[in-house]
């Protein structure tokens, strides 16, 4: 059980970790709103390309957003359940539940 316990915060801190940038945070945001290509996300941000390629791999990576490939554009959009897991497992971990740490070790 500890052991579970224990792959699931490494999981959610390397997904809390990718949130700890406030240009991600940003993208995030803007992708809330509807499905954008890199150059239209680019219009909105003063960073470069490979910049914001770097952010966008990162923010894929941790299953927050997908994209897709239209011809030389790519588009990119939300993931709005990844987003979900993560607010969920913060409830859980400060919230006082049967599977709380504290109930494990006693």
């Amino acid at each position: 059980m500890l052991n579970e316990k224990m792959d699931k915060y490494i999981e959610f801190s390397k997904k809390i970790k990718i949130l700890c940038e406030p240009k991600r945070l940003q993208i995030i945001d803007l992708l809330s709103c509807r499905e954008l290509c890199a150059c239209e996300i680019l219009e909105y941000f003063h960073i470069s390309q490979p910049t914001l390629s770097s952010h966008m791999k990162k923010l894929e990576e941790a299953n927050f957003v997908e994209s897709r490939r239209d011809g030389k554009n790519i588009y990119y959009k939300l993931k709005e359940d990844s987003l979900k897991d993560v607010k969920n497992f913060i409830d859980e971990i400060s919230t006082n539940t049967e599977d709380c740490i504290c109930k494990t070790q006693e």
